[in-house]
């Protein structure tokens, strides 16, 4: 692709700040590019980058940096599509492994991404509106304890382990199992903690000691009915020059990608890819150098959502394009072989 002297000047502005994190001048493009203009020519196409606000001039060096505004613009008409043979390799490795569950494939996926990134990873799981409780089972540990299993018709799986008081019979459990199945099966996840709290009575009559099997009936549903999230590599955070000298903001960071309901929030809509970039605070908490690249994905039956955090100096060519091919192998892999462009046009 041959760019445009204007294209050209700000892929250079824009490629030497991500690896620098240092504004540049026009004599700097000129020495580290081998540009085959003069500096006042640079200095012409720069002041009308920053006209146009897709650079913009710091508080503290003559130099300009990419703006928010430019960094879209890169994305979207500068990018290489190319994506980097050491992650085809690795992610090839993870998929190739026999007898993984779909929890497994992610977490290796979205640990590996984040280590060939140097960014955070975030995994969002299907939403609980979309899933119904498939069943609820109870396996005997000992002869005090046991765990609880839940599990959704999306293939989702959560589990309980509590003790058993002595006095309890593990058959009274059981039936009271029987009873839960009979009357939970087929109700929205989002919806089984009302409906356990009506059924405490009927379990007391059940189980004469009944608060620890309730409890512990209602942890595992609380958590299988919450948003669920999975981080991987926040230590990559602490690495990057925006944020390993600003304590507050690590911990404002760390607490966001903590927080399911908030990254929900900013990665709300239905677009297969979303990308929120700085002074549009993707975070919702004040962090307007952050950037948030989100792309769903497919987990067993449902979507899901991989989100790479970091600062708005990230690698786009490299991240963009790997989270596209990430989704797009882990849509065969999880599916019949075919990506998500085939899956379109059967469907038309």
């Amino acid at each position: 692709m041959e760019l445009s002297r204007h294209d050209y000047i700000l892929k250079c502005i824009v490629d030497y700040f991500i690896k620098t994190a240092t504004p540049v001048g026009s004599s700097t493009l000129i020495s580290k590019y081998n540009l085959p203009y003069s500096s006042a020519t640079i200095r012409n196409e720069m002041a009308v980058l920053e006209s146009q606000g897709l650079i913009e001039k710091t508080h503290t060096s003559s130099g300009r940096i990419p703006s928010a505004k430019g960094y879209h613009y890169y994305i979207e008409n500068l990018r290489t599509g190319d994506v980097d043979d050491e992650l085809k390799s690795q992610l090839s490795l993870i998929l190739s492994a026999k007898a993984k569950s779909v929890e497994d494939v992610i977490k290796d996926s979205c640990q590996m991404i984040s280590h060939m990134t140097n960014l955070a990873s975030v995994v969002l799981g299907p939403n609980a509106e979309e899933e119904h409780l498939l069943s609820v089972q109870v396996i005997p540990l000992s002869s005090t304890s046991a765990t609880a299993v839940f599990v959704t018709d999306k293939g989702y799986v959560e589990n309980k382990t509590f003790v058993l008081d002595s006095k309890i019979d593990i058959n009274d459990v059981q039936k009271c199992v029987e009873m839960l199945n009979s009357r939970l099966k087929g109700t929205k996840i989002s919806e089984l903690i009302e409906k356990m709290e009506a059924m405490k009575p009927l379990i007391a009559n059940y189980v004469k000691s009944n608060d620890v099997i309730y409890r512990a009936f209602l942890e595992a549903v609380v958590r299988f009915a919450s948003e669920r999230v999975s981080l991987f590599g926040t230590e990559n955070l602490l690495e990057q020059p925006e944020f390993s000298d600003d304590a507050e903001k690590i911990k404002k960071m760390i607490k966001f990608i903590e927080s399911p309901k908030k990254v929900h929030e900013a990665l709300n809509g239905s677009e297969e890819m979303v990308i929120k970039i700085g002074e549009e605070d993707a975070t919702g908490i004040g962090l307007e150098d952050v950037t948030l690249i989100s792309r769903k994905i497919p987990m067993g039956k449902n979507k899901g959502t991989i989100a790479l955090v970091g600062p708005t100096r990230m690698d786009y060519d490299l991240v963009v394009n790997a989270l596209d091919y990430l989704a797009k192998e882990l849509s065969k892999f999880f599916g019949d072989g075919k990506d998500e462009e085939e899956e379109k046009n059967e469907k038309k």
